[in-house]
């Protein structure tokens, strides 16, 4: 096992905290005032971090300023970024503009509809306090059109979820807190969160959950489901099987290799290595082989009892799964070899 590190994660700071404090350099600018080295922010829970500023560009109505995102300790995609807010007079209050990087949201079931810039609800909110702030302390109307970029965006977006929940062009500005945390279980599962949101917006009747990109991609084929109905379950069976529960869709299929799917057959929910293991004893058990007790690896386990594994694994993964959800939602499993081919299925 791994050793955890000697010292405290450090934590970052969320693009959407990135863009606010992007915002609030250029105002500055655009009202009058020299640019700044750096900003300070106060974020939704009262931290208030210093932002250094990377970017810097004016002209004639307009100021533009940029933050390079730092994540911490987190393997965030868009850690490194430059986050670019330009800021220029408006019409009429604050309007959002998606800038090269950014994306536009195309699909409903997300908290920002069809059509606007894939900034999302609490940055869209932490820049409008911003612009309120800024306007009061410079005596202006508080009128502005603020664009945020974050050039490489689009490529970056490859590596995210955006494309399968339809953010087209880039990278969305996320956060609710401003504040990342390292290795957090939480950003993936509201990842699933929003899968289902959109799926359900769509009238998606069936969606799928798999374990990895292989079994995603065998599941897929399958049953010819389109990209916005494969959940990126990962580990996280339970957080996706919990948010089905309460956000139904009439059918749902779990797939994945033999090594998770076992674990999930004996009843564990969370199918990372570090949180959960197969249980070689009660597996022996089950399938009266004794010497499967022995085994270190489900893979070997499988060599050793390829005739009655894989059903036992499907039947008993299908049980939790149909524990977790109402009677009401139509479930079925899908057990995977290392090559993709299925071995099992239960419930189809």
């Amino acid at each position: 096992m791994a050793r955890k590190p000697d010292t405290p994660l450090r934590r970052g700071w969320t693009t959407g905290a990135c863009a606010t404090a992007a915002t609030r350099a250029a105002l500055m600018g655009l009202w009058g005032a020299p640019a700044p080295d750096q900003v300070r922010l106060t974020l939704p829970r009262g931290e208030r971090p210093v932002f250094q500023i990377a970017h810097w560009q004016q002209g004639a109505g307009w100021c533009a300023a940029g933050i390079v995102k730092d994540a911490g300790d987190d393997p965030d995609v868009t850690h490194g970024a430059l986050v670019i807010a330009r800021v220029s007079a408006s019409d009429g209050g604050v309007l959002f503009r998606a800038g090269e990087g950014v994306g536009t949201v195309t699909m409903p079931g997300l908290p920002i509809p069809p059509g606007e810039p894939a900034i999302n609800p609490v940055p869209r909110q932490m820049m409008i306090q911003t612009v309120a702030e800024m306007a009061a302390q410079f005596d202006q109307r508080a009128d502005i059109t603020i664009e945020i970029s974050i050039p490489g965006g689009e490529a970056l977006a490859q590596q995210t979820w955006n494309p399968r929940v339809g953010v087209k062009g880039g990278l969305s500005i996320l956060g609710t807190t401003g504040i990342v945390r390292p290795f957090s279980c939480a950003a993936w599962i509201a990842s699933i969160h929003r899968g289902i949101d959109v799926a359900r917006a769509g009238g998606q009747a069936h969606v799928a959950g798999c374990t990895g990109a292989t079994s995603e991609q065998t599941v897929q084929a399958l049953y010819g489901l389109p990209d916005h109905a494969m959940l990126d379950m990962g580990d996280f069976a339970g957080g996706m099987l919990k948010y089905l529960a309460r956000h139904p869709v009439p059918r749902v299929t779990v797939g994945g290799g033999i090594g998770k799917m076992t674990k999930l057959a004996q009843g564990a929910r969370d199918l990372h290595s570090g949180r959960s293991q197969v249980d070689f004893a009660a597996l022996a058990e089950a399938l009266d082989i004794p010497d499967l007790a022995y085994m270190n690896t489900a893979l070997q386990a499988y060599e050793n009892a390829k005739e009655n594994m894989p059903d036992w694994v499907a039947r008993n993964s299908l049980e939790t799964v149909r524990a977790m959800l109402p009677d009401t939602i139509h479930a079925d499993t899908v057990v995977i070899d290392r090559q993709g081919r299925i071995i099992a299925r239960a419930g189809a």
